[in-house]
C-alpha cells in the first residue's frame, strides 16, 4: 500500500522559508513524475513544482520559480520543497503527489496523493 506523508508546513511571516518533505512507502520509482501541490481557501489545487524521479529534471509554476526548489533523495525515498521568500499568496494547503506519467501540473494524472500539510504566510 503506497502512503505518502507530507510534513514542515507552518506559519512564517512574508520573506521567511519552509521546507516541505514528502516521504513515500510502499511505492517504487518510476519514470515519472512526483510533485507538489496546494490549494488556496474558495481557489483550484494548483501545481507548484515537480520532479522527474528518472534523471531529476525540475519544473515549475512561473508563479514560485526562482524562489523554490524541489529535491529528491531516492535513498530516503523522500521529495522536498523549499520555498524561500515566501509571500502572502503562497498559503494554502501542500499536497505531494506520486506516480503521474502526464504533464506534471494535471493533477489527474498522479495515482497518489498525501493528507496535505498547511503553510500560512502572514504580511
Amino acid at each position: 500500500q503506497v502512503q505518502l506523508v507530507e510534513s514542515g508546513g507552518g506559519s512564517v511571516q512574508a520573506g521567511g522559508s519552509l521546507r516541505l518533505s514528502c516521504v513515500a512507502s510502499g511505492y517504487t520509482y518510476r519514470r515519472n513524475f512526483m510533485g507538489w501541490f496546494r490549494q488556496a481557501p474558495g481557489k483550484e489545487r494548483e501545481g507548484v513544482a515537480a520532479i522527474y524521479t528518472d534523471d531529476g529534471r525540475t519544473y515549475y509554476a512561473d508563479s514560485v520559480k526562482g524562489r523554490f526548489t524541489i529535491s529528491q533523495d531516492n535513498g530516503k525515498n523522500t521529495v522536498y520543497l523549499q520555498m524561500n521568500s515566501l509571500k502572502p499568496e503562497d498559503t494554502g494547503m501542500y499536497y505531494c503527489a506520486a506516480d503521474s506519467s502526464q504533464r506534471w501540473y494535471y493533477d489527474w494524472g498522479y495515482n497518489y496523493w498525501g493528507q496535505g500539510t498547511q503553510v500560512t504566510v502572514s504580511s
